[in-house]
């Protein structure tokens, strides 16, 4: 418990002070805690991994370590007391057609997606989507999305920043190998470091050739607001929208068809 609990105040760059004052409790109790010569009450340790901001699978991991039983269920999506939560999404994806959304697990697996998602899935091998599909994967593989990406760089960049602040978050050891295995991928432009709008962007757009043209996509993402299980925790929903009336048209006319 103690190697875990330093280990996650490190990364969140907290002294055992500023943890301490947070907590509300004595930096002499905390520094036993750490150091194993104090054992916390469940309570503590929920109070402590609430201060340090920890998913609740971490949270559930820190209070095995201290001998607890996890308190936050995982369960299966499919489960019957999961029927509330799946209508949510479905009523999520249904209600976004004719634009491409698609659900995934804190692995980027592949859940759950509208029909519109073929727009992008018909142009990915389909050995990549074989499940687990994984949507980093399918998205900047060579075999994957990633040839028809007009602003793969850009894009690939905005990916990648959004998967190291995640791991950074998290310190999963799969999402750590998935990352390196990303990295690893060719590109041909600059991937930007810093994210920097170009002229008239508001967001980073995800620019895709289709059709001898081209269509432009922007994207937002939900979650569950009040979660107290680790599968709907580690749920997001991304959606995206045409960022102009030509995109807008042709998903349309897809759906008319």
């Amino acid at each position: 418990m103690g190697v875990q609990l330093r280990r996650w105040r490190q990364a969140r760059r907290l002294s055992q002070l500023d943890l301490a004052n947070r907590a509300e409790v004595s930096t002499r109790h905390l520094s036993f805690v750490e150091t194993g010569r104090s054992r916390p009450s469940r309570e503590m340790v929920l109070r402590l991994a609430g201060q340090l901001d920890l998913s609740l699978r971490e949270r559930n991991r820190l209070l095995l370590a201290a001998g607890y039983a996890p308190v936050y269920p995982e369960t299966d999506l499919v489960a019957p007391r999961m029927a509330a939560a799946r209508a949510a999404v479905r009523q999520v994806l249904q209600g976004h057609e004719p634009y491409p959304a698609v659900v995934v697990d804190r692995g980027w697996h592949l859940v759950d997606a509208n029909r519109s998602l073929a727009l992008l899935t018909d142009l990915v091998a389909p050995a990549l989507l074989t499940p687990p599909a994984n949507v980093l994967r399918a998205s900047l593989h060579p075999e994957g999305l990633a040839p028809h990406i007009v602003n793969l760089g850009e894009w690939r960049g905005h990916l990648l920043g959004r998967l190291a602040r995640q791991v950074e978050v998290t310190g999963d050891a799969e999402l750590v190998a998935l990352e390196r295995e990303l990295r690893g991928y060719p590109c041909e432009g600059p991937v930007p470091e810093v994210e920097l709008p170009g002229p008239g962007e508001i967001v980073v757009p995800l620019r895709l050739r289709y059709a001898g043209g081209e269509l432009v996509f922007l994207s937002t993402i939900a979650t569950f607001g009040t979660p107290l299980d680790v599968t709907l925790a580690e749920l997001s929903i991304e959606s995206f929208y045409p960022a102009d009336e030509h995109t807008a048209s042709v998903l349309r006319e897809r759906a008319g068809r």
